[in-house]
């Protein structure tokens, strides 16, 4: 029996009609002639020709005498819905589903215990005097002059809330300064220092907060249109964390509206390297100000790239963790089974630093496991672990695959073309940074082993996020409110969220199901490689995104005066993306729950390299 002959065959039991759900209310939403109207309006009887188009939408057939059988079963579950809708379920209200990342027969990797920095602590006695040394010295060099009282946390806020000032005009990364509360936190970081009670690393060493982290008594904007002067009474807990442990908040930083790129209510939020360009995102602001020596480190957060983007594009470090190792407590939710939280800033090593003080279960978050730890071990050999790479990857991109040109007359697929054929310039420029990478690692002694990812419809999977994006933001479609965000076009999320409301919760279970598939063919790869070296761009983010797995980001270089020119250098245009004197980066993936020893081995890289220490020229 086929799919259809089944679904035929079910329709007589009232099974069918729960396979396309999704795109009959859809339909019904289209038809609906206001933003907010009365029930009679909002939710028009449901005809057999409705349900005809629903079937076509959801791909399969019906005949009419199976409509006319679904009618009264399908408007019950359409009255039902009505129900949940008027719970106005909030952003703090998690789904009962909870997604675990781990395959069948997993252990946790041991983790060495206790923590341990690296052995020498780092030579300051020439920083304290020279503000540009210190707005870019590592986390590690701040500890040490906090420690030795070389500096004050005062005067080290005060540093950071100036060069954020001076160079937020140019950069837009700044949604709302912090001030009153960061100057209390650092003026009781010093006096807790003075008084013998130092906590280290992190105590009295400012950071700044991606805004999509709820902080009592200040707005928490999502970067987006409408939700300016959204507030939340209690700390996200990764917020709480960090108060603890004696870092001092000082600003929210700009993300992309709703966690999407960079363009935010307040603007498009910049490159340092080249400020007319955009940060990339959604964790625009956190990756800009660092890269910019205006915070010591910030949070951000990936559901499908968005540490790893302005990480790369801003040529700072940034570590995506396990899914299920940080809580999301207090941040807004995008996608419930993708969304993580992870530090970005100068090196690996304080992002070790940051993620030991943010992981473990507070409780809320029921993603995140008791069971499963992040231990920094700065002195692991990293020399014992089998170290795969991406080998196809690594392959230069060949003219022969871009698509033919279209005709002069297209000028959309013109357009379209232009795009591609630059990308892929781009990418056959920067093989030659991915494959001095590979020369590195063999210089410091490691045996590469080549790899290749598992073929899934990766793509079709990651349809999960925008179904989880459309209920999370379930009311602003509804209402009508998403007209006031900043992205309008095809690809935005206003259009995202209508298109996955025409997506079955049937087909939703059926991506889940693909998924774990998807996990377990990785798990089975990481049995043969503790490491995975790969070029950042590619299907390695949305595999290892809805996998779980971690991931490390470190900048690989600058492009030279050779390199291809962007598409458009038109200031803050989406195509002035790349051209000369921008950072490239290479990306380190670790074994689920893996992180502190991929991070090692990233550490080494970075060592090796000294990228990170590299930093881009500002005027002002």
């Amino acid at each position: 029996m086929n799919r259809r002959q089944l679904l035929a065959a079910c329709s007589g039991a009232g099974i069918a009609s729960s396979l396309f759900p999704g795109a009959l209310l859809g339909l019904l939403h289209a038809q609906a002639t206001k933003p907010e109207p009365d029930a009679n309006d909002a939710y028009p009887k449901v005809t057999p020709e409705m349900l005809e188009a629903a079937a076509a939408i959801a791909g399969i057939q019906l005949t009419p005498e199976q409509r006319a059988m679904m009618l009264d079963g399908v408007t019950e579950q359409r009255d039902g819905l009505k129900q949940i809708r008027a719970m106005k379920l909030g952003p703090s209200v998690s789904p009962a589903m909870v997604f675990d990342p781990r395959p069948a027969h997993f252990t946790p990797p041991t983790q060495p215990s206790p923590a341990m920095r690296t052995s020498a602590a780092p030579d300051v006695s020439a920083m304290a005097s020279h503000e540009e040394q210190i707005a870019f010295a590592t986390v590690r060099q701040l500890a040490e002059m906090l420690r030795l009282r070389k500096i004050t946390s005062v005067d080290l806020t005060k540093l950071y809330l100036a060069r954020l000032r001076r160079y937020d005009p140019q950069l837009h990364f700044v949604v709302t300064y912090t001030e009153d509360r960061a100057m209390k936190q650092a003026a009781a970081a010093d006096r807790e220092i003075a008084g013998g009670k130092y906590r280290e690393p992190l105590h009295g060493v400012p950071w700044g907060a991606k805004d999509l982290l709820s902080v009592a008594g200040y707005p928490t904007t999502w970067g987006a249109r409408g939700f300016e002067q959204q507030r939340f009474d209690e700390d996200a807990t990764v917020v709480r964390r960090l108060d603890e442990a004696g870092a001092v908040l000082v600003a929210k930083m700009s993300l992309g509206a709703l966690a999407m790129g960079d363009l935010w209510f307040g603007g498009r939020t910049r490159n340092p390297w080249n400020t007319k360009q955009g940060s990339s995102g959604s964790s625009a602001g956190s990756a800009s100000a660092v890269s910019a020596g205006c915070l010591a480190f910030a949070i951000g957060s990936e559901t499908l790239g968005s540490i790893a983007s302005p990480s790369t594009r801003c040529g700072v470090t940034g570590l995506r963790p396990s899914f299920g190792l940080v809580p999301r407590t207090g941040a807004m939710p995008l996608s419930w089974s993708m969304d993580k939280l992870g530090p970005i800033a100068r090196c690996v090593e304080d992002c070790a630093l940051v993620l030991e003080t943010l992981h473990g279960a507070d409780g809320v978050d029921l993603t995140v496991r008791n069971d499963v730890a992040f231990t920094w071990d700065a002195e692991f050999d990293w020399k014992k672990l089998r170290v795969g790479y991406n080998a196809a990857k690594f392959e230069r991109a060949a003219d022969s695959e871009l698509s033919p040109k279209p005709k002069d007359d297209d000028p959309k697929a013109m357009k379209g073309w232009l795009s591609e054929k630059a990308y892929l310039a781009t990418r056959q420029y920067d093989n030659r940074y991915d494959r001095a990478a590979l020369e590195l690692l063999k210089k410091m002694s490691v045996r590469l082993i080549p790899v290749k990812m598992p073929e899934l419809p990766w793509n079709a999977m990651t349809a999960v996020l925008e179904a989880e994006g459309a209920a999370a933001f379930d009311e602003l479609t509804r209402s009508g409110a998403d007209a006031k965000l900043n992205g309008q076009a095809k690809g935005d999320w206003p259009n995202t969220f209508r298109v996955a409301r025409m997506y079955s919760a049937v087909d939703y279970v059926q991506a889940q199901r693909a998924r774990a598939l998807g996990i377990a063919a990785m798990a089975e790869l990481f049995k043969t490689v503790d490491v995975i070296v790969t070029p950042t761009t590619g299907t390695q983010s949305r595999i290892t995104n809805l996998t779980g797995h971690p991931a490390v980001i470190v900048p690989n270089g600058i492009r030279g005066d050779d390199a291809p020119p962007p598409l458009s250098t038109e200031d803050g245009n989406e195509d002035n993306v790349g051209g000369p004197g921008t950072p490239v980066s290479i990306t380190f993936l670790g074994g689920l729950y893996d992180d502190a020893r991929v991070a090692a081995f990233a550490r080494a890289y970075q060592e090796a390299s000294g990228f990170q220490k590299m930093h881009p020229k500002l005027n002002g």
